[in-house]
């Protein structure tokens, strides 16, 4: 039962990590995980304890440990091959999740059914077992979160929760005398074909990291040219031979932002590196410049330097952690611009939108500083709109702007507690401006975001 609980737990959690390469690492993805997963341990629950009242518990028992075992080798196969059929979170994590996650679950009353002899202690018997069940899942998510998910890859994870799960099934078996060589023989078989499709499926990663999938693949048009992916996104593109060269749209913008303030060196500080194209522009486009980039991966930054030619130094510095934490140690008015371009999946974590969060980069910003925010948004922009009314709250002059695209518009806002230059934002090539009269209008009656209420997923998906 302790296994077998912790086994379910686990797979929840790599359930996460297999879905956002295809999905996203969107409140949508983890619900719908928790939600069918949660679904099969209540099938599997009334389904066992059904089963374990009509055949020998014991012969059960070892079905379901060997069986899960085979089915939990099955699930990454799954999830990436459906993954690609662009199906949805829920069905992926229903077809991929569910068979292992029922047939685990249907331990518990079958051991029940064994130990329960005596309807005199039948409350001792019953939760001392749901004690047991209970420590394994802690044992599992704690194991998974801390040891599986940050050292191993998700194949290796499930090699050894799949592994475990069929010989303690197979060691069970053979105690109980509930299984025979040829039967034996056939689930090493099984097990053996599940290994196999397991390895043959491979990993859409090259790095998976405490927090994305990450890939970095070649541009066919540009020898030079890397585009870095994470999940599902493409995050980043760099020029190895060329640091000025700004692949995307918004980064121009961005960067011709950048170049409307004051001539000479600045000190910037970036929220969330990635390629950390943005950075090492700053610093040949403007000699004598700082950056200082706040990233939460550390793998991400160990695969910029890997692939996409990083080199840190005192003039390009950058702290690991999350970026709610670590902005708290810049000291204030230490910065002449922060640039906002933090990504979980296509949405700015919830809680680096808030008037909160607003309220400390304002704190790091020197007067006249400006912050630039990358935004993506589709639909009714009530994202965008949510963010607008939060910058306007915070700050005395907002801007932002705006191309239509065939998947939504790609938008930028721009905030200083005082009046920007006028040329800020308004070079955007072939792009809308708004100025903060034009930023207001677009808000509208969108309330601003609190730490409180931030429902930046919701916003995202609304309409």
């Amino acid at each position: 039962m302790f296994l077998a609980s912790g086994v379910v737990l686990v797979l929840e959690i790599l359930g996460v990590r297999l879905l956002a390469p295809y999905v996203g690492l969107t409140l949508e993805t983890t619900t719908s995980i928790i939600g069918v997963v949660l679904a099969a341990i209540a099938a599997g629950s009334a389904l066992g304890g059904r089963a374990a009242d009509r055949f020998d518990p014991r012969l059960l028992l070892t079905v379901l440990l060997a069986g899960g075992g085979v089915l939990a080798l099955f699930t990454a196969p799954l999830v990436r091959l459906l993954g690609e059929q662009d199906v949805g979170a829920v069905v992926v994590a229903a077809v991929a999740l569910v068979p292992p996650a029922a047939v685990l679950s249907a331990v518990t009353p079958t051991v029940a059914r064994l130990q329960l002899r005596d309807l005199e202690r039948s409350g001792t018997v019953v939760g001392r077992l749901s004690a047991w069940a209970t420590a394994g899942a802690l044992a599992g998510t704690f194991g998974a979160g801390f040891v599986l998910v940050p050292l191993l890859s998700v194949t290796a994870s499930l090699l050894i929760a799949g592994g475990l799960l069929i010989v303690t099934g197979l060691a069970f078996g053979a105690y109980a005398r509930t299984i025979g060589v040829g039967e034996a023989a056939a689930v090493v078989l099984l097990a053996a074909g599940a290994v196999a499709a397991l390895l043959a499926v491979s990993s859409p990663c090259e790095v998976e990291s405490d927090y994305h999938c990450a890939t970095v693949t070649a541009d066919p048009a540009r020898a030079a040219g890397r585009v870095l992916t994470l999940d599902d996104l493409r995050h980043s593109y760099v020029d190895l031979a060329d640091p000025r060269h700004l692949e995307f749209e918004y980064v121009r913008w961005i960067a011709d932002s950048v170049e409307a303030l004051r001539p000479g060196p600045l000190d910037a500080v970036f929220v969330g590196g990635g390629g950390f194209t943005l950075p090492r522009w700053l610093l040949v486009e403007r000699p004598g410049s700082r950056a200082h980039v706040l990233e939460v991966d550390g793998d991400v930054t160990a695969l910029a330097r890997r692939r996409l030619g990083l080199r840190t130094s005192r003039s390009l510095s950058v702290t690991t952690g999350d970026a709610r934490v670590t902005l708290r140690r810049v000291p204030s008015s230490s910065a002449d611009v922060v640039v906002g371009d933090a990504f979980g999946a296509e949405a700015v974590p919830w809680h680096l939108a808030t008037a909160e969060w607003m309220k400390d980069v304002r704190r790091v910003l020197r007067p006249g500083g400006l912050y630039a925010l990358n935004v993506i948004d589709r639909g009714p922009l009530s994202l965008f709109r949510a963010q607008a009314a939060t910058l306007l709250r915070e700050f005395g002059d907002v801007r932002a702007v705006a191309l239509p695209g065939p998947s939504g518009p790609n938008l930028v806002l721009l905030a200083s507690e005082r009046p920007l230059p006028r040329t800020v934002g308004s070079t955007a090539r072939g792009a809308r401006t708004f100025d903060r009269r034009g930023v207001r209008r677009l808000a509208g009656d969108e309330e601003p975001l609190r730490d409180d209420d931030a429902p930046a997923d919701q916003l995202l998906t609304a309409g």
